[in-house]
């Protein structure tokens, strides 16, 4: 068997450039471990070590821009043991490699953040973090739910020195941390309630998300849900989100927001007390110099001044009244007579004595036309009649029966006009200007037309 062939040598960048490779091949870690030697360089970044006892050891770095979301709201010291997540990268100048940190959390806060985020969605399904209701502007006492002995009460207190030194105020102490936190939390604002406070204020300092953890217990936001006052929640440090916040009324930054929040600053008041006081002061001055100067001018008026002045004034005013009334009677009197005159002169025309003398005029008028034409149009009429009398006679059959003449008419009573029409035997009806002549044709003699008057032919 052949020996295999040498093989370059690897350079230092190369071999470097490989192990980054089988390193990066590793994919996205999850790391436990005790954090020592954490330190923030002046660059920004964070460097710390990962070491399990005396067993290993390895660098961690946060870069800058990752140092703010990579722990998140808990606050990581030496000796926390911790669960770091991100990859395995190796510094080329030095050939070290280290692991590149994108998020730390202390061990067992993931199964912390997995319940809140669980119960987190629960409560807004069910609309718990959907109600604000408005707090009183001037509250007869506040309710104050937090610990006797810690920082928060003092500051809460501090703050309402500065801005109403010994307001009204009702505490019920209560454990913010620890097992029974939640029960007693719970409690004291169901106390405060029934205590007769205006409204309720839970208050607690900032600190680790297990610090905190009471005030995410379900308990408490039913707690706060089922109370009739409204609740105010200055839990923790701004950057700090609870239930207990989500549910409350109001949400406050801090303890001493809280309170900024609640107390009603004196000063404020005063001042807005001395502003409303100086306003009505001077709506007072200006209304008594209204009233003043109408006093004054009643005070000039001649009424007020001489009673005898209202009869003078009355019946000077009637004396005009009176005068203007006679004038104005005279002038409607004397317009209506001008408009009525026409009226009567046209009443008068159309008046049935008129009417029947118009039309008697006008009768009288018509029968002296009316008679000259009516002589003429008679003696018109009879000149016509007599001719037409005349045309008549001179067109009539007896007439020219009288003058000789004959009609001759066959067995079925039609008029005979032309001998062709006859034969011998023919029965003949021959009627004269007195009486009628019964024939018979013994023979046709001529048949020749012949005209004679009347279109008669003799027999």
């Amino acid at each position: 068997m052949d020996p295999a062939p040498p093989t370059a040598p690897l350079t230092v960048p190369e071999l470097t450039r490989r192990i980054a490779a089988q390193l990066k091949g590793l994919g996205p870690l999850e790391v436990e471990g005790e954090l020592q030697g954490l330190k923030r360089a002046p660059s920004g970044h964070v460097y710390f070590d990962l070491v399990e006892g005396r067993e290993a050891r390895i660098g961690c770095v946060v870069w800058k821009s990752q140092v703010r979301s990579a722990a998140g709201p808990t606050k990581p010291k030496d000796g926390d043991r911790v669960v770091v997540s991100g990859h395995l990268n190796v510094y080329a100048p030095r050939g070290n490699y280290s692991m590149v940190v994108e998020r730390i959390r202390p061990v067992g806060v993931g199964a912390l953040l997995a319940k809140l985020e669980a119960l987190k969605t629960e409560l807004a399904d069910r609309g718990w973090f959907d109600r604000a209701r408005p707090l009183p502007e001037f509250p007869k006492r506040i309710g104050l739910v937090t610990s006797r002995g810690g920082a928060a009460l003092r500051d809460f207190l501090e703050t309402r020195s500065q801005r109403w030194p010994a307001y009204p105020l009702r505490l019920r102490h209560s454990s913010v941390q620890g097992a029974a936190a939640a029960e007693e939390v719970a409690a004291a604002i169901a106390d405060l309630e029934r205590s007769g406070v205006d409204l309720v204020v839970l208050a607690r300092g900032g600190g680790s998300l297990e610090d905190l953890w009471c005030f995410n217990e379900e308990r408490v936001a039913r707690a706060i849900w089922e109370c009739g006052l409204p609740v105010v929640s200055g839990v923790g440090h701004q950057t700090d989100t609870t239930l207990a916040d989500l549910v409350a009324d109001l949400r406050a930054h801090t303890p001493t927001d809280a309170a900024q929040r609640v107390i009603p600053d004196r000063v404020a008041w005063g001042d807005r007390y001395a502003r409303a006081a100086g306003r009505l002061l001077d709506a007072m001055h200006e209304r008594l110099d209204d009233e003043a100067l109408r006093l004054e001018r009643a005070g000039r008026s001649s009424v007020l001044r001489s009673a005898d002045w209202i009869l003078e004034h009355r019946e000077s005013a009637l004396r005009e009244l009176r005068l203007r009334m006679d004038a104005g009677a005279r002038e409607r009197a004397e317009r209506a007579r001008r408009a009525l005159e026409p009226l009567r002169a046209r009443l008068e025309r159309g008046s049935p004595r008129a009417r029947v003398e118009r039309w008697t005029r006008t009768t009288v008028a018509l029968g002296a036309r009316l008679t000259p034409a009516i002589q003429q149009r008679a003696t018109r009429a009879e000149s016509q009649v007599a001719s037409l009398a005349r045309g008549l006679e001179a067109l009539s059959p007896v007439a020219v029966l009288a003058r000789g003449y004959s009609v001759v008419r066959d067995g079925e009573g039609r008029a005979v006009r032309d001998a062709e029409q006859l034969a011998a035997g023919d029965s003949l009806s021959v009627e004269l200007a007195r009486g009628r002549v019964d024939a018979t044709v013994d023979a046709v003699v001529d048949t020749e037309p012949r005209s004679g008057p009347g279109g008669a032919a003799d027999a």
